[in-house]
């Protein structure tokens, strides 16, 4: 059996996506800063959520959305 060495300590080890609440069903994503990517638009359907397919941010619809 192999042991996972990965930590939330090393250099290697991928963060979380970063989750973004929402309250409307149409969000667009440009990954936020300088070195962001390009301005993409998302619609989240039935599951309640959409990732950014650039960057993995997750947006999560909260309430009823339109």
């Amino acid at each position: 059996m192999e042991t996972d060495h990965t930590s939330p300590n090393d250099a290697d080890a991928l963060a979380p996506p970063e989750i973004v609440p929402v309250t409307s069903a149409r969000v667009a994503c440009d990954g936020g800063g300088a070195l962001g990517h390009p301005k993409v638009f998302y619609e989240i359907g039935a599951d309640g959520f959409v990732d950014c397919l650039y960057c993995d941010r997750r947006f999560v619809l909260q309430g009823g959305g339109h």
